[in-house]
């Protein structure tokens, strides 16, 4: 599963920027334009309101997640502020799935 966290968060670093570029082609880096733009008709609305949510329960499951080998959670908060959740979750899933693997007492 590491693997595929891998992939995933990787093509989750990609693919949103995609479309942030074209935002950034048509009209500059305007934070004036692209707040009201995430909720400009009730699709694009329901589409970012439940990426906030779901944002906000990452973080508390993070927050929250005392099992050992578990990342500390601040650089996948950066990463979900920074480039989005569809990056932040597989990534975070990721480090958890390696430090786990890595933990684990080799078997002879």
């Amino acid at each position: 599963m590491k693997h595929l966290y891998l992939f995933l968060a990787i093509a989750g670093a990609i693919v949103p920027y995609v479309f942030f570029i074209e935002f950034i082609k048509l009209h500059g880096v305007n934070l004036g334009l692209f707040i009201p733009a995430l909720f400009a008709n009730g699709a694009a609305g329901g589409f970012s309101a439940d990426l906030l949510i779901s944002s906000l329960v990452f973080w508390l499951f993070m927050i929250n997640d005392k099992q050992a080998h578990s990342p500390k959670p601040l650089w996948f908060i950066v990463i979900n502020l920074s480039i989005g959740l569809s990056c932040a979750l597989p990534a975070y899933l990721y480090v958890k799935a390696l430090r786990q693997q890595t933990a684990a007492p080799a078997i002879a």
